[in-house]
């Protein structure tokens, strides 16, 4: 945990921000995995760690503004428990870390919602992702599931506060970075042809859990990157594949890396694979450079895809005006998602709260229609204490080249001749992470490898 005075001052600047009510945090369970006592590793909802830092499941909080009143509700150990589960720190002194004085039993959280909203006051609470949360609110509440309202005015307060990174935030996010780039280069170092993906997946788990550091999402390592979120890992490695590598670990106190890398399974890329991987990386530096404070980042992602299809034109799979491709949206043949995301306690940070307030705002909203543009998370102006990524990639994908050549879909812009000639191409992905600075951005963690000629030098070290 943090200082007391961390969440002490986190939850002063939230009653700030709401002005009546009681503010309602519903903690995480345990989540069985096929019976009971078999459960998914515990991981608590990061609102709730944000404002009370306490990581036991079955707690819940409220801020009664009206009341000026803080408590957590929650059980200790019972002996049953202790006998299983040793001797721990006890729940009330968990709450005195963060700074609390008003520690109850669970069973009381329903009479305190219920008086609360016979006095009148309003239950402020936040959108729950998770199944036993919903059912939760609903028997709380007193209401169908389906009436469950969360409260705009809670969300935005969230969201405001959590963008911007404090420097111990930070710090977080560096240790996470730090661990992160070390699986990356393992990955480089020995991925060989002949190997499974799910060695190379498994080796970068156990580092990482070696440095008491689970992942922060289900690693990506595929010779199939061009599917986006590839889970299948038991293709074998074979000479003339690409890798694609998005991994990232998270710290003891939540907080994420996000990093992708793309590299030959060979000792060298394929001319093919060099070209479409430079240009990738232009795209990449010249997102990376546009980052600031009061730019859109919808406006760099345009940026981003008018570079990819800039060189996409060079080399014969793309023609026409780049500016005018990119307007009429050909380039997502090639490039489908959307080019980064907030990061920090989530790997998509506050997703769970919604997308049209944490990556958009009522002035600037979500394209959720045209493909490409409805899959960029983040579109908003950029602030000083953002953290996010940047993440261009190019994506050839069978499937989606024989539907759009057999409806002559912008015919005008893709040579679709040459385009098959890459059908079996695969994809690739660069990824970094950056804090948004007065002056522009800083790269977060390590720096790691990215130009093509220093990948090829660290695999030609370590491939035979």
């Amino acid at each position: 945990m943090f200082s007391s005075l961390t969440y002490q001052h986190r939850r002063d600047i939230l009653q700030d921000h709401v002005d009546t009510g009681l503010l309602l945090f519903l903690g995480n369970i345990e989540n069985p995995i096929n019976f009971e006592h078999n459960t998914y590793p515990f991981r608590q909802d990061s609102t709730f760690l944000y404002y009370f830092g306490i990581q036991v499941p079955n707690l819940a909080a409220v801020i009664d503004l009206d009341n000026q009143r803080i408590v957590v509700f929650g059980d200790e150990l019972n002996i049953d428990q202790i006998v299983w589960m040793g001797r721990q720190e006890t729940l009330r002194e968990k709450c005195d870390k963060s700074g609390i004085t008003d520690c109850r039993p669970l069973s009381a959280l329903k009479d305190y919602i219920s008086k609360a909203s016979l006095s009148g006051q309003s239950i402020h609470y936040l959108p729950p992702y998770q199944s036993a949360n919903k059912i939760r609110l609903g028997d709380l509440l007193t209401i169908d599931i389906a009436q469950l309202k969360p409260s705009e005015a809670f969300i935005k307060a969230v969201v405001a506060q959590r963008s911007i990174k404090e420097t111990q935030e930070i710090a977080q996010i560096e240790e996470a970075l730090r661990i992160s780039v070390d699986m990356h280069l393992l990955a480089m170092r020995m991925a060989k042809p002949g190997m499974k993906e799910i060695e190379v997946a498994n080796a970068i788990r156990h580092l990482a859990a070696d440095q008491g550091a689970p992942l922060a999402y289900p690693p990506i390592v595929t010779i199939h990157g061009e599917i986006l979120h590839n889970s299948y890992q038991l293709n074998t490695l074979k000479d003339g594949d690409m890798l694609l590598n998005d991994s990232g670990a998270e710290t003891a106190m939540g907080y994420a890396g996000d990093l992708t890398r793309t590299f030959p399974v060979g000792r060298t890329f394929s001319s093919k694979q060099r070209e479409i991987y430079d240009i990738v990386l232009q795209s990449f530096t010249d997102a990376r450079e546009l980052l600031r404070p009061g730019i859109a980042f919808k406006d760099v992602h345009i940026s981003a895809c008018r570079t990819l299809v800039a060189g996409l034109i060079d080399i014969g799979l793309m023609k026409g005006d780049p500016d005018e491709a990119v307007r009429q949206h050909a380039h997502t043949l090639f490039f489908q998602c959307g080019l980064g995301h907030m990061m920090g306690l989530d790997v998509h940070d506050m997703e769970d709260l919604g997308e049209q307030y944490v990556g958009y705002t009522p002035e600037q909203p979500k394209d959720t229609q045209t493909f490409g543009l409805k899959s960029l998370r983040l579109g908003k102006q950029l602030e000083e204490g953002f953290v996010v990524t940047v993440e261009p990639g190019v994506y050839i994908i069978p499937e989606l080249i024989d539907r759009w050549q057999a409806e002559g879909k912008h015919a005008s812009f893709i040579n679709y001749d040459k385009v098959n000639e890459y059908r079996d191409f695969g994809g690739i992905r660069i990824e970094d992470n950056f804090l948004i600075s007065t002056s522009g951005y800083r790269l977060l963690g390590p720096e790691l490898v990215k130009a093509a000629d220093d990948i090829e030098k660290l695999r030609l070290d370590y491939v035979s």
